[in-house]
């Protein structure tokens, strides 16, 4: 999937009720960074190889799910924990779930 269809697909995942309400593009492509460079540093952990590589296919999905979480953090970045009218809130010392982190399988290599 190129970079711009990316962005498309956080766009609209991004898109809410109010039709004046638009996330600037920059903020848009910075969340998507970010989040590949974490796939790429947990797919290649092992051999610290993740420079100049692109998230192969089969995260690019995660990619944007995880640019999705990460934006709909923003202002509440780091809480531990907030309780308010019955809604518990409490984020990990993650920037992202392990849930979604578990998805990605280190690539390695036998020595033989």
């Amino acid at each position: 999937m190129r970079r711009d269809e990316k962005i498309d697909r956080l766009r609209i995942l991004m898109t809410s009720d109010d039709p004046d309400e638009t996330i600037d593009e920059a903020l848009l492509e910075e969340h998507l960074d970010l989040a590949g460079d974490v796939i790429l540093n947990q797919l290649y952990q092992f051999s610290g190889q993740s420079d100049g590589k692109e998230v192969p296919r089969r995260y690019e999905s995660l990619q944007i799910r995880m640019a999705v979480f990460s934006l709909n953090k923003i202002g509440a970045e780091g809480q531990v924990q907030h309780i308010e009218n019955g809604i518990h809130r409490n984020w990990g010392s993650s920037d992202y779930p392990e849930t979604m982190l578990k998805e990605i399988t280190p690539y390695c290599k036998v020595v033989i």
